[in-house]
């Protein structure tokens, strides 16, 4: 059985979230929250807040967030019923007898014996590779140095290249083809049933934070394709959700991570010291990579590849790390292509010396955004400075923004109340809205692509301003209501976050932040919850101010006309007769804007 929503309720209600909060964390009383070092990473200044009056905690840091419930799930690691049961026992709440049902014990009993499969199959790959089968796997592992004390650590195996040897071994064990099949190391066709997923392959078995194997790797012997084949995600694996190595670096007690991008990278590290080296799993780095290095360490360090694949996977990746609270810094291994490769060549004293001149990867990110303009012409200069001001919004802290401003602006000898007036300015439009006038010759796809991204990112930016600052100003509601509907919000994400509020309000007359929170199930979106929830307002934007407001309001009705247009079928009488309605009562509000009287005086 599961707990009521009443039960849950009663418990939620019974449960100050300051005063369970406060059991974990020194909190000290700020405003209307109350502010403490966060728990789920490290930081030296208050950046995780506690507010009463939404039960919520959000940290500024590492974006983690949501109610009482979830901070103990969290903190000590509980599974919902664990941590409903933890708060009633603490507020007093007699909780119905909760009995296990038998889908659930099917599911504990079967992650239970999917772990011992693959440790079963780790053995048999480790055994396979001493064997004179895996000669030639040997001979290659010798080949790129890596040592008989590494290949012991980290497990390393071969499966043969007959295959199927793994299947016969692992159902002497009494395993059945039901749950072989959902280990992920099997595939079946009509003609040959079961059979290994990986043959004639050197193997790196893949753990988990508690160094349990949880699936494979395979770096294929010869010219085989694919060269490297991963296990498929199961029960137990999670490729956006684990990191290979990381079980070792976390115990090496360093103060940083390294990051980079394959197997044979992090045993190259780890052989020549640098035992604080990890590698995504043969995908992107994810939100959910971010938040499980930033349980470890609050600083990464990327070695990613120095081809172009390698740069756009460090871009993609620094937002992500910044979102989790990471300070991030990139590695310039040029003129060698990976860690594996440097190592070899120069040795492991020079790759220190390489770590110790890390670039600060926002300074890279300008650096790159930087060959995408062309700085001798006026218009592409004063376009490359407004999109360094809209990365520069990005800062919510006054004093590391005002840090960043003055780098950028020595670095490419801006003035720097020039670009101070810029940033500010962007801030109190919207937070960046799209620029006024666009350049008129042929864009190329990546130009185009990228001012499709800004405007998206702007137009994102503004719902998501709108919202906070309706939960952190409930009065103003009436003002907008009456010109701003949820279906206004394009973005799917923060319209059912508005449709959401907009219920609580005409229902009950007052937004109950955390509930809206845990309407999404998604970790990401409820990450992004959390941080609009808990009124993530862009420093400099006076809260009080009805022409800021105003303008957001506009640049919403505007996009949400822009979209319904784009949208429109042809022989849509009905819906263009509406659209042309909308942008004439859009027409009229620009025109009457000083007579809205969106303000708080």
């Amino acid at each position: 059985m599961r707990y009521t929503e009443d039960i849950i309720e009663e418990v939620r209600s019974r449960s100050d979230i300051v005063d369970v909060v406060s059991q974990y964390v020194k909190l000290q009383k700020k405003g209307s929250s109350y502010f403490g070092l966060c728990p789920f990473h490290n930081e030296k200044s208050p950046s995780f807040s506690v507010n009463r009056d939404k039960q919520m905690y959000y940290c500024f840091g590492c974006g983690a967030g949501g109610d009482a419930f979830a901070f103990l799930m969290e903190y000590e690691n509980l599974n919902f019923p664990e941590a409903v049961q933890h708060l009633a026992q603490r507020a007093g709440v007699e909780l119905p007898e909760m009995e296990e049902s038998g889908e659930d014990r099917r599911q504990r009993d079967q992650k239970s014996a999917l772990l011992g499969l693959q440790k079963q199959a780790a053995a048999y790959y480790h055994y396979q590779l001493k064997q004179d089968c895996g000669a030639q796997a040997r001979e290659y592992l010798k080949g790129r140095g890596v040592s008989p004390e590494i290949i012991q650590q980290f497990g390393l195996g071969y499966a043969e290249k007959s295959g199927g040897g793994l299947y016969r071994y692992l159902k002497g064990k009494g395993y059945t083809d039901e749950l072989l099949h959902e280990s992920g190391l099997f595939q079946m066709d009509e003609r040959r049933g079961m059979y290994d997923k990986f043959w004639n392959r050197v193997i790196f078995p893949i753990t988990d934070v508690k160094n349990r194997v949880i699936g494979f790797g395979g770096r294929v012997m010869g010219d085989g394709k694919p060269k490297y084949l991963n296990s498929p995600e199961t029960k137990i694996f999670d490729k956006s959700r684990n990191l290979y190595g990381l079980s070792r670096a976390r115990a090496s007690r360093k103060k940083e991570i390294l990051i980079c991008e394959g197997y044979m990278d992090v045993i190259a590290m780890h052989q020549a010291g640098f035992t604080n080296a990890v590698a995504s799993l043969g995908t992107a780095l994810t939100a959910g990579h971010a938040s499980l290095l930033g349980r470890y360490t609050d600083e990464v360090l990327m070695l990613y590849d120095s081809d172009g694949a390698g740069v756009k996977a460090a871009l993609r990746g620094i937002p992500l790390l910044r979102a989790a609270g990471i300070r991030a810094k990139v590695v310039d291994l040029k003129p060698y292509k990976d860690p594996d490769e440097f190592i070899k060549a120069l040795g492991p004293e020079a790759f220190q010396e390489r770590l110790a001149r890390a670039q600060n990867s926002f300074l890279f990110q300008i650096r790159m955004l930087e060959a995408e303009y062309d700085l001798d012409d006026p218009q592409g200069k004063t376009d490359f400075y407004r999109a360094v001001a809209e990365r520069l919004l990005g800062f919510t802290q006054d004093l590391e923004r005002e840090n960043y401003i003055e780098a950028i602006a020595r670095q490419y000898g801006l003035p720097k109340e020039q670009l101070h007036k810029m940033v500010n300015s962007l801030a109190l439009t919207g937070a960046g809205m799209r620029r006024q006038q666009e350049r008129r010759e042929i864009q190329g796809p990546e130009n185009a692509a990228k001012k499709k991204q800004d405007t998206e990112n702007a137009r994102e930016r503004a719902q998501k301003l709108m919202l906070a600052w309706m939960v952190d100003q409930p009065e103003i509601f009436g003002k907008i209501s009456g010109y701003l509907k949820p279906e206004d919000f394009t973005t799917p994400l923060y319209r059912r976050a508005a449709k959401i509020l907009y219920e609580q309000q005409e229902k009950e007359g007052a937004f109950t932040p955390v509930r809206v929170w845990e309407a999404f199930e998604d970790e990401e979106e409820r990450r992004k919850m959390a941080s609009l929830l808990n009124g993530d307002l862009p420093a400099g934007l006076d809260r009080g101010e009805g022409k800021a407001l105003t303008d957001i309001l506009l640049r919403i009705l505007e996009d949400s006309l822009q979209e319904q247009r784009k949208n429109l079928k042809p022989g849509d009488i009905r819906g263009l007769q509406e659209n042309m309605e909308k942008e004439i009562g859009l027409k009229k509000l620009k025109m009457d804007r000083g007579q809205l009287h969106i303000s708080f005086e």
